[in-house]
């Protein structure tokens, strides 16, 4: 079943036509949730993360947009598929309402809920070989806008179709500075020695949930010492390790790079912290 604006419709439903302003002009944000046994994770943070990307771009936020209101049709649309047992990947998608060309004749918005299950309940390290390299075609513009979770994401998408011809398992963005800033799916982590070190949000990366709690867990663990720095891409040999994190898998280990393979103790004694705070979230 899918959610529009709070009416559950069967998921082959025709009910988004041409005129749609993230089709036409990417004028959409998203979040990524992840809710397990009815339980949403992080659930304020997301809550948040969405209403000040709606105010950066312009968007009216209704009046019943509340914390309890989408939560209600989250858990509504969850428990029409009957996967309120399960882990589930929820994606809100939230677009200003048809009309106008660039400038749109409303600011006035419409949302989608949709449901996919997850393997796991919790988050699991995998020891997979995990391949990385640059993409280097195309750079992520440094400033506020790349910081949001829009539908912008041809970079992305371009990033993930090389990394398939060349048999990647991920790539690695840079910003118009040359600056590596994140994965194509996720915030990046770079360990050497008891540093750990992730791109400011200044840089261009997303602000990313499971960036956002892991740098709040790293901040009290006396073990690590956390830098939010710009990262060359000249460190990414140098490092331990590397890892990209988002709300869904967790934390992914990049095994290698280059000629560079690395090691992962750091990440899964980060992942089990994540988990902790996933559970009390």
């Amino acid at each position: 079943m899918i959610n529009f604006n709070g009416e559950l419709v069967e998921n082959n439903t025709l009910f988004l036509n041409e005129e749609n302003r993230g089709l036409r002009y990417g004028d959409s944000l998203f979040e990524s949730i992840r809710v397990v046994n009815g339980k949403i994770y992080f659930w304020e943070d997301h809550y948040l993360r969405l209403m000040a990307s709606m105010r950066i771009l312009r968007m009216e936020i209704p009046m019943n947009f509340t914390m309890e209101y989408l939560e209600e049709q989250i858990l509504e649309t969850i428990n029409a598929d009957n996967l309120q047992n399960n882990a589930v990947r929820i994606r809100l998608t939230v677009f200003r309402k048809n009309g106008g060309l660039y400038l749109p004749t409303t600011n006035n918005v419409s949302f989608i809920m949709e449901t996919k299950v997850l393997e796991n309940a919790f988050y699991i390290h995998s020891d997979e070989a995990y391949e990385v390299e640059l993409f280097k075609d195309h750079y992520v513009n440094s400033g506020l806008l790349s910081t949001l979770k829009s539908n912008n994401k041809i970079i992305n998408v371009l990033g993930s179709i090389y990394a398939k011809e060349n048999g990647y398992s991920n790539c690695l963005l840079l910003n118009n500075q040359k600056q590596v800033v994140e994965a194509l799916n996720g915030n990046l982590f770079l360990v050497k020695g008891d540093t750990i070190k992730t791109p400011p949000l200044k840089d261009g990366c997303l602000n990313g949930i499971t960036r956002k709690k892991l740098i709040a867990s790293l901040e009290k663990l006396e073990n690590y010492s956390l830098e939010e720095a710009s990262i060359s891409p000249f460190e990414l040999q140098k490092a331990d390790e590397l890892f990209v994190t988002n709300v869904i898998t967790g934390i992914q280990s990049i095994t290698k790079y280059r000629k560079k393979e690395f090691t992962n103790t750091v990440a899964k004694d980060l992942l089990g912290k994540l988990n902790a705070v996933a559970r009390l979230s």
